[in-house]
């Protein structure tokens, strides 16, 4: 088995507020992998007293550990305890019903001798591939799908979309958003490799359109993680309409990508 893990800042004056892990329980007979992307809120108050990258790395710890350790209990309900858990850390100081409280998206997967289990919230992608060569991208598109005038502001989202019916959802205090997520389970011996990347690093695809969800995976497995990242940030820096074509994104943004070859 090859594992890869690359996690890097926007811009590096500032945290990281992804989250990666792999874990390889002592058994050796299965693993996880974790990636978070944490929602930078815009300027104004959030509710909490903590940062995003607080909440990142508890939300992670706490999935990291569950789904390990809990092997036989799906995805959507490890997710929906490591919610529970991570909003009990808050404390009485943090209004966790205020809209822009820390979250973030998450990928997961966790493979046994006999399957493969996923589970993807919010617009990061896994990227499974099976073992005829033929690459599958599992996302949760419902941001993707809302109409560009439905997000004009960020008052519009928080008041409209955000964690609501009809918009979009991301890990963030309420347990229940789990069942919101997308799910699914294949068997093991149809899974070769999966890659978790949060939408700093999918930006090769979706946004610079550098080549397909299939070439995405086989420059990784070729060239490293590090690589994807390395050319991404390239992409970035030559577009010099990036405002444009990027629409409201960052010119750069945090940029994970988990890689397992099974």
């Amino acid at each position: 088995m090859r594992t890869e893990l690359v996690s890097e800042p926007g811009v590096v004056s500032r945290p990281n507020e992804d989250f990666a892990s792999v874990a390889l329980p002592a058994s050796g007979r299965g693993g996880v992998l974790i990636a978070l992307d944490g929602v930078t809120p815009p300027d104004g108050p959030t509710g909490c007293l903590h940062s995003v990258p607080w909440f990142t790395a508890r939300l992670g710890g706490a999935l990291t550990e569950l789904a390990v350790s809990l092997m036989d209990v799906p995805l959507a309900e490890v997710l929906s305890r490591a919610i529970a858990r991570t909003a009990d850390s808050h404390g009485e100081g943090c209004d966790l019903s205020h809209p822009r409280t820390p979250q973030a998206t998450v990928v997961m997967a966790r493979w046994s001798p006999e399957r493969v289990e996923y589970l993807v919230l919010s617009d990061s992608a896994l990227l499974v591939e099976a073992t005829d060569g033929t690459v599958t991208a599992v996302v949760d598109d419902r941001l993707s799908r809302l109409p560009r005038t439905s997000l004009a502001t960020d008052a519009l989202i928080d008041a409209n979309l955000r964690n609501k019916e009809g918009g979009f959802f991301t890990a963030a205090a309420d347990p229940s958003v789990a069942g919101r997520a997308v799910t699914g389970v294949l068997p093991r011996s149809a899974v070769r490799t999966l890659v978790a990347l949060t939408d700093g690093a999918t930006r090769w695809v979706e946004k610079f359109h550098a080549g397909g969800w299939g070439d995405c995976l086989t420059f990784v497995r070729k060239e490293g993680a590090q690589a994807l990242v390395d050319r991404v940030r390239e992409l970035e820096r030559a577009d010099a309409e990036a405002r444009t074509y990027l629409r409201r994104s960052k010119t750069h943004d945090d940029a994970t990508v988990v890689y397992a070859d099974l």
